[in-house]
């Protein structure tokens, strides 16, 4: 008997019903600047000079088009093409990242210095978003740990948050009365986690520097861990020993958790987590379905970070 794979989930399905219902608001406000935006001003793409690392999945990599027009950044919109049609004002530079807490040395660090500071690596990852669709992209860029020695973080910091701008003046989804989340938005990230090699702060892909609706100027990448655990725009980042709130948790603790990793064992209370469909690909009947992987297919170097845990628990 021929597998059975459940068929793509409405976006009506997927967003929270409250914030889905405030949608038309939200559009109201929105839609005046779209036309003027739509196409025009994004993040001017740079070339970036990447070096090759071992961290790379063989499988076909998302179309750039696919990869740049299909989105979830609620501070642009709720709908997938809201990102790259509402961000051509975002203005991804200057840009510096605070990072303090419990560390050494805290600072402020000018992302263009990052950049020429650190070698970038193109690590071709998966990206599992919760909501059943995939990707594989391949993203430029260092690991978090790298930025984390220049701070030296206490031997009391336990974990990492981290906190995107806020600008309603370039970002509609975070303008007017109807908010789709409380801003900034938020995550956090175990302190082993955030070190682990496969953890990456991206300033780019396909080769060039991020555009405005991938999370420009610099985001996190997890690849074992839903999407929405990848913050975007960090403009903030600190060590603290206490578990850091995440924006979704807030919003809906039922159905989101802090780890948020990959587990096609533990479903979401409204899909099933067994399988994806993956973006920029098309089967016999329709969107091409894999079956989800523990851990995103990354189980080999992380599962150990979670021994003796309950992962349906932990979720």
């Amino acid at each position: 008997m021929p597998a059975y794979y459940p068929p793509k989930i409405p976006s009506s399905e997927i967003t929270p019903r409250q914030v889905y219902l405030r949608r038309r608001e939200f559009l109201g406000a929105a839609t005046l600047g779209a036309v003027a935006l739509y196409g025009a001003g994004k993040a001017s793409a740079a070339a970036l000079s990447v070096i090759e690392s071992k961290y790379k999945v063989d499988e076909k990599t998302t179309p750039l088009k696919d990869v740049t027009t299909y989105n979830n950044f609620y501070e642009f919109g709720l709908d997938k093409g809201d990102p790259a049609a509402l961000s051509g004002d975002f203005k991804p530079l200057p840009w510096t990242v605070e990072i303090d807490g419990m560390v050494a040395k805290p600072g402020s660090f000018d992302i263009e210095a990052l950049i020429k500071e650190f070698p970038i690596e193109e690590r071709i990852y998966r990206m599992r978003c919760v909501e059943a669709w995939s990707m594989v992209i391949p993203w430029d860029g260092f690991p978090l740990a790298a930025l984390l020695d220049k701070v030296e973080p206490l031997g009391s910091a336990k974990y990492v948050a981290f906190e995107t701008v806020v600008r309603p003046d370039e970002m509609p989804g975070q303008k007017g009365i109807f908010q789709s989340l409380e801003w900034p938005y938020v995550e956090g990230l175990r302190l082993d986690e955030a070190r682990h090699p496969l953890t990456l702060l991206a300033v780019g892909l396909y080769g060039q520097t991020l555009p405005n609706q991938n999370g420009a100027p610099i985001r996190l990448v997890v690849p074992w861990k839903y999407g929405f655990k990848g913050i975007k725009s960090i403009v903030k980042i600190t060590l603290t020993d206490q578990q850091p709130k995440n924006t979704w948790q807030v919003t809906n603790p039922q159905e989101y958790g802090f780890y948020a990793n990959v587990n096609p064992a533990v479903d979401h209370p409204r899909w099933s987590q067994a399988s994806e469909r993956r973006i920029g690909e098309s089967g016999f009947f329709g969107a091409s379905r894999h079956p989800t992987l523990p851990f995103n297919g990354y189980a080999d170097e992380v599962a150990s970070l979670y021994a003796g845990m309950d992962l349906k628990a932990n979720f």
